[in-house]
């Protein structure tokens, strides 16, 4: 590196990568933040330049002392030690700047002399403080992994039935009767701790009641009017609860029954076609639900809207994962534990890395965000335009059955008139009233209306908290 290197590198300021110390005196210091870089990218000292960027540079006496004092922190002070580079480069003015080189360490996470490990935190540093900082720590480094956090639950938790059929159909072995039998086959299956208490893996895929053991890892998902989030106003919303294979069921099921159903030039009597392939959500729910951070205390979130449908996970791309190197079918394992168990069938599951790439060959139109701020991963399947109803010799056309457009606004101007009448809504909506009572029917028969009293002098109830 020459000093015009030296003069690019202080313009650019101080970041998460680059930090300039006019003078160094303190090793522990030092070697805090040398850990500090190491247990991130790795990153560039560069001694002899002030914080305000100037460049007052160092004596050769202060580069002898300075290099020896590197040495001492680096292989001393801080657990594991380090190998750093330095490199003495001379300015203008006589002075030197060291450029102290700090790799992105490979044995992680490292320690100061006093125990404490240090994160930078864009131009600093900070202390992990919490539990959860130091559990995902452990979890980038492959030392540790969510799913195999211990819960409270015993065995008694266990849903006998299903991990009865499990062991059945993938193992050929019965169910063991005795309770130590069956922990010792839970700890050799890496589904218990030493302690006999299961781990967060199989509470997840055997319990019988996972919700009551861990609330927060759940799937909510809600259907909105139009394209945007209302605050009170939505069409369908639910909960899904209960073992992963159920938990997938009912999320894609919710999803099927909010798209619309295309001919694609089958019979008027055939059921039609999704409008998005429906393995285009298998393969992103179960994306969501097996390689999400189970170390965020919060649900997957499901959003369908009119234009696109959103399934957001708690939890940034692990490491160093990109958006364009999934695109290209790399993949990181974050919950190794609940993979193996998943590709012996309890889910979908067609191999690591395979199914974003599966996803878009059904269907190109699906980009994904990865949001480190906020701990996010989104990925939006953006749907296709739905025609107007069009007028044909002056006689509306109702817009089809499984429409859930029309389906929302009849259930917005019932909100608005509980006594409006079939005539009124088809007036309003521009369709007719053989449409409107077909619409009716399958409104009540999902359980969103109730007509209350009879047909002339009674009522109607939205129900199944339509809002």
């Amino acid at each position: 590196m020459n000093r015009d290197e030296i003069l690019k590198l202080v313009a650019l300021n101080e970041d998460s990568v680059r930090q300039f110390k006019a003078d160094v005196h303190n090793a522990v210091s030092l070697a805090s933040e040398m850990a500090a870089f190491a247990n991130a990218e790795g990153g560039v000292i560069l001694i002899g330049v002030a914080d305000n960027g100037s460049i007052p540079g160092l004596s050769l006496e202060d580069v002898s002392r300075i290099n020896q004092l590197i040495s001492n922190a680096a292989s001393q002070l801080v657990r594991s030690p380090l190998v750093v580079q330095t490199e003495n480069v001379a300015m203008e003015n006589g002075r030197i700047v060291i450029v102290l080189t700090v790799p992105k360490g490979i044995d992680k996470p490292y320690f100061d002399k006093n125990g404490v490990i240090w994160l930078k935190c864009g131009a600093d540093k900070r202390r992990v403080n919490s539990k959860e900082e130091l559990r995902r720590l452990f979890q980038m480094t492959d030392q540790f992994h969510a799913d195999e956090l211990p819960t409270k639950a015993g065995i008694e938790a266990l849903d006998k039935l299903r991990f009865r059929d499990f062991l059945r159909d993938s193992y050929k072995r019965d169910f063991p009767e005795d309770p130590a039998e069956l922990t010792r086959m839970l700890k050799n299956m890496n589904l218990a701790t030493d302690e006999g208490m299961l781990n967060l893996a199989a509470v997840l895929m055997f319990a019988e009641r996972p919700e009551w053991i861990l609330p927060q890892f759940v799937v909510k998902a809600i259907r909105y009017p139009g394209n945007k989030i209302h605050g009170t106003v939505y069409v369908d919303t639910e909960d899904f609860t209960g073992p992963l294979r159920k938990v997938f069921d009912d999320s894609l099921a919710f999803v099927m029954r909010n798209l619309h159903k295309v001919q694609a030039g089958r019979g008027v009597n055939s059921p039609g076609l999704p409008e998005v392939p429906e393995t285009v959500f298998e393969e992103l729910l179960v994306n969501a639900l097996v390689h999400r951070d189970y170390l965020v205390s919060a649900p997957i979130r499901l959003f369908v809207y009119d234009n696109r449908i959103e399934i957001v996970s708690p939890g940034h791309l692990p490491n160093n994962l990109t958006v364009e190197k999934i695109l290209t079918g790399n993949s990181n394992i974050r919950n190794p534990i609940l993979v193996s168990y998943v590709a012996k069938g309890l889910l979908p599951y067609h191999g690591l890395g395979s199914g974003i790439k599966r996803a878009l060959d059904a269907w190109p139109k699906i980009n994904f965000a990865d949001d480190h701020e906020g701990c996010l991963f989104t990925a939006t399947v953006h749907r296709p335009l739905v025609e107007e109803p069009k007028v044909v010799s002056g006689s509306p056309i109702s817009s089809p059955i499984s429409s859930p457009k029309t389906e929302v606004q009849i259930l917005e101007l019932i909100r608005q008139d509980a006594f409006v009448t079939t005539s009124a809504i088809g007036k309003s909506l521009g369709i007719t009233k053989r449409a409107v009572l077909k619409q009716v029917d399958k409104l009540k028969a999902q359980g969103y209306l109730r007509r209350v009293g009879p047909a002339r002098g009674g009522y109607w109830e939205v129900l199944g908290g339509q809002g």
